[in-house]
């Protein structure tokens, strides 16, 4: 089991690295919206790069910050038992959803995606809008990210074994329902 959290650790390093990416990029975003915004009103200067790179960063910023939501446990679940239950058998409940449900959601989508970017890609998609941008960058990001939620899956999947076999606890923060 120690190799296994050793895994879990590297993953949940990488994903926070990547999470770090997708900070940046909402700075970046929120300049070249303003910037754009700058130029239009005041000199009438504009380009629909600039809107679709800030499109691009958006999703970027999405599937790259996936995988920390995850490891953080601040994704969306229905809690309707979940609360009701133990933490023992809250464990039980997601050890079932990451094997069952999320893991193989996630193979799916990382499979189907790639052939998504690899078609715009190898064809050299382009945008249709005047000035537009080539597209496979941003469809890039789809297997990617869809990726880097299957590792987290898998790290996540580790430390709930763990935490069943009083290896560790758990280093999320604890779910709570959200306020209404």
């Amino acid at each position: 089991m120690g190799a296994l959290l050793r895994i879990s650790g590297v993953i949940d390093g990488m994903n926070a690295a990547c999470a770090k990416v997708a900070e940046w990029m909402v700075l970046i975003a929120v300049l070249i919206s303003a910037g754009n915004a700058f130029s239009r009103y005041l000199f009438s200067i504009s380009s629909n790069a600039w809107l679709e790179i800030q499109w691009y960063l958006f999703g970027a910023m999405f599937m790259l910050g996936a995988a920390l939501t995850l490891k953080l446990n601040e994704h969306v679940r229905v809690d309707l038992v979940y609360l009701a239950v133990s933490p023992r058998r809250q464990l039980w409940i997601d050890l079932f959803g990451f094997l069952i449900l999320f893991l193989p959601a996630m193979m799916i989508l990382t499979w189907l995606s790639w052939p998504v970017f690899w078609n715009s890609f190898s064809s050299g998609e382009i945008s249709g809008n005047a000035g537009g941008l080539p597209r496979w960058p941003v469809k890039l990001f789809l297997p990617l990210g869809f990726f880097l939620l299957t590792l987290q899956g898998v790290s996540e999947l580790i430390k709930r074994v763990a935490a069943l076999q009083h290896i560790r606890g758990l280093d999320t923060v604890e779910y709570k329902r959200p306020d209404q």
